[in-house]
């Protein structure tokens, strides 16, 4: 059936996630541009999105979830892994932990120096605190005023504040803010909530601007596919309320759909791996053998502290009582456990002395279970999991069909590398020193997983390998930079093919050592600035 023709638009955002709600409000700011805005899934209007705790209804929930599934992990026994992706309004930023964690600055300015001019650490600063609204005012690494409200916790555990004190025991000091380019140290994370409901891009960015007669946006509209004539991006199809349907371009296609969605929509559309594409049966537009390459993820090393006492979600998640009173302490005052996403106290550091910077971050909470979908451990617990913050280990996306509604083949590669392993064990017994500081004696904390009595490499590595698990971090596989892997370059064009870009996590050189969703929004407030700039110089050049 030949495509029903939508109509003309300066600009398509293809992905309504953590970036292109954001590039959709910043592109539509100039009332003479007509932006189309394309999801696939549908709008935010289900309550557990916006209440902090109903991740954990989102989560593996096909109403707001991709709901995917890797390959074989060969690093974690062949275990196949669910991966956690927002399908919804907003995206991942609508169903995530709402952590705000930048990164490091030596992260940014690794990105300047192999090949990235203009993505330094004081390139990118501005751009963060653009977003921010922050709680505390600004000052010279935080900006007020902008669409996303940074705000603390409002909710501490006195076993976590615990837990923080062990750690600067052992020498990791307390830390108030992980914003400022250095975050070894230990503390509390800043949370994207409003007064104790979630700011998602598509609430805090998207909301405000979706009254504008120049954005269009539409729910439930999976992108199908970019036409490429020539070496121009076009159009782009998608599947709409009245069926195939085709959007013209006059300006630029933006691919905002995410690690794994725009490397497959890329390959889909004939630009990636020439010999994937003929196996499909895709005509190659343009060979970028990169497209869906360098996948990385954080993976975290669980562990799980059993306690002989102590105030945990646990022991309020099993008692009826403690557990109303935690919804009713949330519906009248925006307080308690229920205003919790994330693991809320976390902490950088170094899993050995001869690492230059921190190389791994660990996230704790109060609450623990067997595995996903199971209820919580009968007893209270300080429980999380440690990750290597610069995986060696890399992984793929790629398509394993010509039909759009195939999910792509998804592997990354956990544990593969040697490096990666000796972090993991290194990680696991830095926690093990911690829980066994003075500060946490009075809680008799026994190791429950991994067990105490793995000790020795092959057995410890044993466990982390059967118990890790994704910290939902993918970025990588529309690499930006200069060498015959990158997809795009320093301002986020599709190496040869005009008239499109790619403005997401996928862009991402190299993980970042923190939380990713707060550089996702900074990459889509610098690429719409870069957009409207290069539309600018276009316009004079031509006049």
């Amino acid at each position: 059936m030949e495509p029903r023709a939508f109509g003309s638009f300066d600009y398509v955002v293809i992905g309504a996630g953590s970036a292109g709600c954001v590039l959709a409000s910043r592109l539509s700011e100039d009332p003479t541009l007509r932006v189309l805005l394309l999801e696939t899934g549908g709008p935010d209007d289900w309550h557990w999105i916006h209440i902090p705790a109903g991740l954990f209804y989102s989560l593996g929930n096909p109403r707001t979830d991709w709901c995917y599934t890797t390959e074989p992990e060969p690093g974690l026994g062949g275990r196949k892994m669910p991966i956690a992706r927002g399908r919804v309004l907003g995206g991942s930023s609508s169903i995530n932990g709402m952590a705000y964690v930048r990164g490091q600055a030596a992260d940014y300015d690794d990105w300047l120096r192999t090949g990235n001019p203009g993505w330094g650490w004081s390139d990118v600063l501005p751009y963060f605190m653009k977003s921010e609204d922050y709680a505390h005012g600004s000052d010279a690494f935080h900006g007020v005023g902008g669409p996303l409200r940074v705000e603390e916790p409002r909710m501490r555990w006195t076993v976590l504040d615990d837990l923080r004190e062990a750690a600067a025991q052992v020498g990791l000091p307390k830390i108030d803010d992980f914003n400022r380019g250095d975050n070894e140290g230990c503390g509390y994370l800043q949370l994207t909530q409003r007064r104790g409901r979630r700011c998602s891009t598509a609430r805090g960015f998207l909301r405000p601007a979706q009254h504008r007669p120049n954005l269009t946006v539409l729910t439930r509209a999976p992108t199908t596919r970019i036409r490429i004539e020539g070496d121009r991006a076009v159009a782009v199809e998608f599947l709409g309320a009245a069926g195939p349907q085709v959007a013209q371009v006059q300006g630029e296609v933006i691919v905002s759909a995410g690690t794994y969605g725009s490397p497959q929509l890329l390959q889909l559309s004939g630009i990636g791996p020439a010999a994937l594409l003929r196996e499909h049966g895709i005509a190659v537009h343009r060979e970028l053998p990169g497209v869906g390459e360098n996948l990385q993820d954080h993976v975290n090393a669980r562990f799980i502290q059993r306690l002989a006492s102590g105030d945990t979600m646990n022991t309020r998640l099993n008692n009826p009582l403690k557990k109303m009173l935690m919804g009713i302490e949330y519906f009248l005052l925006r307080q308690g456990p229920m205003t919790n996403g994330a693991p809320p106290l976390s902490g950088f550091a170094k899993s050995d002395p001869s690492r230059g910077r921190p190389n791994v971050q660990f996230h704790a909470t109060t609450a623990s279970y067997e595995s996903l979908g199971t209820g919580p451990h009968p007893f209270p617990v300080i429980a999380g999991g440690i990750c290597n913050l610069r995986p060696r280990s890399r992984g793929f996306v790629r398509i394993q069909s010509a039909d759009p509604s195939v999910y792509p083949a998804l592997l990354h590669n956990y544990l593969v590398d040697e490096d990666d392993q000796r972090v993991a064990l290194d990680s696991v017994r830095l926690m093990r020193r911690i829980f066994g500081a003075s500060a946490l004696a009075g809680y008799e904390p026994q190791d429950y997983m991994p067990p105490g009595d793995c000790t020795a490499d092959e057995a410890l590595l044993a466990q982390i390998r059967a118990k890790a698990w994704t910290a939902f971090h993918p970025v990588g596989t529309c690499k930006m930079g200069r060498d015959a892997m990158a997809v795009v370059d320093e301002r986020l064009r599709v190496r040869g093919v005009a008239q499109l870009r790619v403005v997401d996590a996928s862009i991402m050189p190299t993980l970042v050592s923190g939380n990713t969703n707060a550089p996702a929004i900074m990459i889509a407030e610098k690429g719409a600035d870069m957009i409207l700039k290069d539309r600018r110089a276009s316009m004079s050049a031509v006049a």
